[in-house]
C-alpha cells in the first residue's frame, strides 16, 4: 500500500510540475492555456510540491494570489494530512 501511495505521489508531482512547465511555455506563444482550475485540481490531488517548484522555477502564476497562498496552504495541509495518517497508524 505504502509503496503505491509514494509511487502515485511521485507522479501527480511529476505531472503537476510538467503541466505548469507547459502552461508558461503557451503563455510565452500565446497559444492555448491550461484552466487555472486544472492546476489547482493537480496541486490538490498531490501534486502541490511540483506545482510549487515549477511555480518558482518558471516564474509561473507567483502573483496571482490564489496561487502565491493557495499553493502552500494545499501543502501545508497535505503534509498535515500525511503526518496525521503516518503517526496515528
Amino acid at each position: 500500500m505504502h509503496y503505491f501511495f509514494y509511487n502515485y505521489l511521485i507522479f501527480i508531482n511529476c505531472v503537476a510540475f510538467a503541466v505548469y512547465g507547459a502552461d508558461k511555455a503557451f503563455s510565452r506563444l500565446h497559444r492555448w492555456r491550461v484552466p487555472e482550475i486544472v492546476l489547482l485540481v493537480l496541486a490538490a490531488l498531490g501534486g502541490s510540491a511540483g506545482a510549487f517548484i515549477a511555480m518558482q522555477l518558471f516564474c509561473h502564476k507567483t502573483m496571482h494570489f490564489k496561487f502565491m497562498f493557495g499553493v502552500p496552504f494545499i501543502f501545508f495541509l497535505q503534509v498535515a494530512l500525511v503526518s496525521y495518517f503516518f503517526y496515528k497508524g
